[in-house]
């Protein structure tokens, strides 16, 4: 629709401009009007046929698998200055 809204505005202007207040732009803005409703009522009565629906969407994958701890005991802190572990 936006091309054809921005070439009928550009028309209309081009009519202001070469043919002066018989077809200036506050005349002829209505113009505008017919032709969003004709793009609309087209777009309304197109067939569907041919036409590619969108893929659905999926169920997303699940996550990896995490490994297993390898040990249930906490790891032991050395004191570097006591030479004792905790």
């Amino acid at each position: 629709m936006g091309p054809a809204v921005i070439t009928t505005i550009g028309i209309l202007f081009l009519l202001s401009e070469l043919r002066g207040g018989a077809f200036s732009f506050s005349h002829t803005f209505p113009l505008l009007f017919i032709v969003i409703g004709a793009i609309l009522l087209a777009s309304a009565v197109a067939p569907m046929d041919g036409h590619v629906n969108p893929p659905i969407a999926g169920v997303p994958p699940a996550p990896p698998p995490t490994a297993p701890a390898t040990s249930s005991t906490p790891p032991t802190y050395t004191n570097p200055y006591s030479g004792q572990g905790q």
